[in-house]
């Protein structure tokens, strides 16, 4: 997350960090994509996809924090 060094603000950290997760999800798309062309076996897929899964769940959480902090009620 080299960009993510850069940020001048939270919001913008925030919207880096948006954008990392809509890139991580369409990476999810493409990889069923692959799966269901059988260009990856069943194991290899697992395996990236697992990957793929952890990263998504890493970046909802770190949106989803920075937001809160960002904005207390």
């Amino acid at each position: 997350m080299k960009k993510a060094e850069h940020v001048q603000s939270k919001a913008d950290f925030v919207n880096k960090m948006s954008i990392a997760l809509k890139e991580a999800n369409e990476t999810e798309y493409c990889l069923m994509l692959l799966k269901d062309s059988e260009y990856f076996d069943k194991k290899s897929y697992a395996s990236i996809h697992q990957d793929c899964d952890e990263l998504i769940r890493l970046l909802v959480s770190i949106v989803k924090t920075t937001k809160q902090n960002h904005n207390p009620k």
